[in-house]
């Protein structure tokens, strides 16, 4: 795998099953990560996919326009090697959820939180047994011990490859709850993103936006869809 652009040098990409999944071929040659590990991914739905990101290369290889390739990559170079850190990493989102800070004032922002972010709780709490207590101040609120356990257990009931999903998006949305909701198919990408734009969105309405704000949002989005069309992919149909 690839760090910057770079002028293409093979032919066709392919698929083959080996060491008990699915590997990526560029001209008969096996793609290797950037750790130097076999870019072979557990469903033939993704590895085609990521087939088709080296297919779709012009004459300059842009790893900008490979997220799949990304994310496969840092699931077994980063994701695997250190599940234990990227699982606290997730945790400490749980802890300061965005989910869970409001707004007193303006009253509309806080009805458009409550409308847009309570029933996400109120999922984690029904589905997740994660109850998460929210707070209008702007100290950090300590959140209940045996809900942080359970999304703890959560996390530790995922694979890998979903883990790596889950934390792309995680960062994106800076909410585990968020990130949860769109890994178990509660929320679609555009949902998903939306959600974490609440208060970016009435800004926006209040104010405008500049250039550089909307590139940011531009990005965000996008690796929230591509987070979600991995997660989606790692199925069989």
């Amino acid at each position: 795998m690839l760090s910057k652009s770079i002028k293409r040098f093979y032919k066709d990409s392919s698929v083959e099953v080996r060491d008990g999944g699915f590997a990526i071929l560029l001209d008969g040659k096996a793609v290797k990560t950037p750790g130097a590990r076999l870019l072979c991914v557990p469903s033939p739905r993704l590895a085609e996919a990521i087939a088709g990101e080296w297919r779709g290369q012009e004459e300059q290889i842009r790893p900008s326009t490979m997220p799949l390739t990304q994310l496969a990559s840092t699931a077994l170079d980063r994701v695997g090697p250190e599940r234990a850190h990227i699982t606290q990493q997730l945790m400490n989102y749980a802890g300061t959820d965005l989910l869970c800070y409001r707004a007193e004032i303006p009253a509309d922002l806080a009805a458009r939180q409550g409308a847009a972010w309570q029933p996400l709780l109120d999922w984690a709490a029904q589905t997740l047994d994660a109850p998460l207590v929210t707070t209008t101040g702007l100290s950090a609120v300590a959140q209940p011990t045996g809900a942080l356990a359970a999304l703890q257990r959560h996390l530790e009931s995922y694979d890998d490859w979903r883990l790596t999903g889950l934390q792309s998006a995680t960062a994106a949305m800076g909410s585990l709850i968020l990130g949860l909701a769109l890994a178990e198919g509660r929320l679609d990408a555009e949902a998903a993103f939306q959600a974490s734009q609440t208060d970016e969105t009435y800004q926006i309405e209040q104010w405008g936006e500049d250039w550089e704000a909307a590139d940011r949002r531009a990005e965000l989005k996008a690796d929230i869809e591509a987070a979600s069309r991995f997660l989606g992919l790692l199925t069989p149909s």
